[in-house]
């Protein structure tokens, strides 16, 4: 308006000519004027309808992969990827908490294919859920090749963030609500997901204990082992203020992009080639560096396989003076390959370690193999990709109880549910999917959400309220949160030949407020009970129960259960409306609770 007021001054601009230049630059909210006889009209399609709205914490990035970027190869360099991954996992933070934020850990991170010069890699995080100072933000990066169009996914990846106040102290970060199927399905298995990397480093400690502790060499091809003293890299970096942010804090992915450097450097010197980083171990950031540190950074060979090798690798951070003790930033463990001109993974020689801490890192290399492979193929997979029975064992156990919750809680964040039946309080929805019919059923009950959660998450008392249940013989506590079951049950009234299940059953607490109460169930295998003659072996590949706090007093209880195809004819019988079977059992298990509250009450008082 004094833009136009000054132009007025020297041309006669008539007053409502100055009206409308104002309010189109304003955005009027007068009514349209009629439209005269002869003017134009608008195209169709040339003012857009506004886009949904977008999470605000969600950053994307597209980089074009430049010469200054790429190896010898011609390849972007996975340090490089690594801190555009950082820089965008920590915009997405700081857009939720509203201050700085530093990471604190990253968890494995697999490279599925290399990106070349001229290829754009586009970059997209943001924040799944938000704890008390922590939250965890989920990064997806694929490549783009712009002369055929083609799109392919590298990694996915998962960071924690802590949010820093002024002087470094942390802050507490606010609730986030999730909005699409896709964010609420991330927001509920990131509390699982925390759960698994608090008890990361018990998990590689409890294998190593009950693993024999001596490992004998191998041989491949009459080769001998190459001492792992001849890999031993060392190397120095001075933090400056480009590789801090605005608070003086080193970046955590330069860190990473160094630290990956030394490891490429380490990992060449046993195979005198140019090797491929195909995964970084979950690693959490001990303390921050700022600028005018110097970084040492070390790495080493710690074992190498038949077609990969494991090189460890830490950082210490030294002030400007050299002499007072370090401070250690972090420790990683980086696997690589070696590839031929075809592609394919070549032999690698053996290593022999050096006496002592040599010796103890080869070992866990080992352990940390076997880990990495029971959290890549029973975690990340996908459920249609899973076996309805896996083995159990202590050293995955971890990972089938998140497997166990997680995919409870995926079915659970499902959108389209449709209801199938309502009879009396009982509703029951069904959900069909591609390869699954899965069902849920609920209802209000008067009890609080937790004397519920203790009553059904114990199966040894089902079958006071189920009765297909026999029985359900306890067979391994693993804590106290998750336990192992033998369960004999009969389908079907008239079946004369029972079945049985091997069935793990875990069970969570909420993790903050909103949350259900979980009963997590799915079949695993267990060498000490096979199937046997007179039983017919039963799966379960995921059912369970989900209990919310309405009240004080009143809960609601829902029942899942992702149809196995044993299963199907019985549930698609009671969806038809020609039994009423499951609404029964589950009225029974409403007089259960009922009868047994007031009894849990006194036990907990005494």
């Amino acid at each position: 308006r004094c833009l136009l007021k000054m132009v007025k001054g020297n041309i006669v601009v008539p007053e409502e000519i100055l009206n409308f230049c104002c309010n189109g630059l304003q955005g009027s909210t007068s009514p349209p004027r009629a439209q005269e006889p002869g003017e134009w009209e608008e195209a169709p399609g040339a003012m857009a309808s506004p886009l949904p709205a977008r999470n605000p914490t969600e950053v994307q990035m597209s980089q074009l992969v430049l010469p200054c970027h790429t190896n010898h190869r011609n390849e972007l360099s996975t340090g490089q990827l690594l801190k555009w991954i950082d820089t965008a996992a920590c915009l997405s933070a700081e857009r939720h908490a509203g201050c700085p934020c530093v990471t604190a850990s990253m968890d494995d991170i697999y490279f599925e294919h290399t990106i070349s010069v001229g290829q754009v890699v586009n970059i997209k995080a943001k924040v799944n859920r938000a704890f008390n100072s922590s939250m965890e933000v989920g990064i997806q990066v694929s490549y783009e090749d712009l002369c055929s169009g083609k799109h392919c996914s590298i990694c996915k990846a998962y960071a924690t963030f802590v949010a820093q106040g002024p002087s470094g102290s942390k802050v507490s970060l606010k609730p986030l609500t999730p909005q699409t199927e896709e964010e609420k399905i991330e927001y509920s298995i990131a509390a699982e997901r925390r759960r698994m990397r608090l008890v990361h480093k018990d998990t590689l400690k409890d294998l190593l204990t009950r693993s024999p502790p001596d490992t004998e060499l191998e041989t491949r091809d009459g080769s001998g082992a190459v001492l792992a003293a001849k890999t031993r890299v060392e190397s120095v970096e001075l933090v400056l203020p480009p590789h801090a942010n605005h608070q003086g804090n080193t970046f955590g992915g330069q860190i990473m992009a160094w630290m990956e450097n030394v490891a490429t450097i380490a990992a060449s010197r046993l195979c005198h080639a140019h090797p491929t980083l195909r995964a970084i171990e979950m690693f959490h950031f001990r303390g921050p560096s700022q600028v005018g540190d110097r970084l040492v950074l070390k790495a080493i060979v710690n074992n190498s396989f038949k077609n990969s090798m494991e090189v460890g690798v830490s950082a210490e951070a030294y002030g400007q003076e050299m002499s007072i003790s370090p401070r250690h930033i972090n420790s990683a463990f980086m696997t690589f390959e070696v590839l031929d001109q075809e592609g394919r993974p070549r032999t690698l020689p053996m290593v022999a370690p050096e006496a002592g801490d040599g010796e103890r890192r080869y070992r866990e290399a080992s352990a940390r193999k076997k880990i990495r492979l029971d959290r890549k193929y029973v975690v990340s997979c996908k459920q249609t990709e899973v076996p309805l029975s896996v083995p159990w064992d202590q050293s995955n156990k971890v990972y089938l109880s998140y497997n166990n919750v997680s995919a409870l809680k995926t079915l659970v964040a499902k959108a389209n549910w449709a209801l199938a039946r309502e009879k009396e309080k009982v509703r029951m929805y069904t959900l069909e999917e591609d390869k699954f019919l899965s069902f849920r059923i609920e209802m209000s009950v008067c009890i609080t959400a937790s004397q519920a959660f203790s009553l059904l998450s114990n199966l040894w008392r089902r079958h006071e309220w189920d009765s297909h249940y026999m029985s359900a013989e306890l067979v391994q506590k693993v804590d106290d949160d998750d336990m192992i079951y033998h369960v004999v049950s009969r389908m079907q009234r008239q079946e004369s030949k029972l079945q049985d299940f091997v069935i793990l059953a875990s069970r969570r607490k909420p993790c903050s407020k909103g949350d259900p109460y979980v009963v997590a169930f799915r079949s695993v295998t267990l060498p000490t009970h096979p199937p046997r003659a007179e039983y017919t072996r039963g799966e379960t590949l995921c059912s369970g129960f989900c209990i919310w706090p309405e009240s004080e007093e009143m809960s609601k209880v829902a029942y899942y259960n992702q149809a196995t195809p044993g299963y199907l004819n019985y549930v698609t019988t009671n969806v038809a409306g020609l039994s009423s079977d499951i609404c029964a059992t589950f009225e029974a298990c409403e007089k259960f609770l009922l009868k047994n509250k007031e009894d849990l009450i006194s036990r907990l008082q005494d």
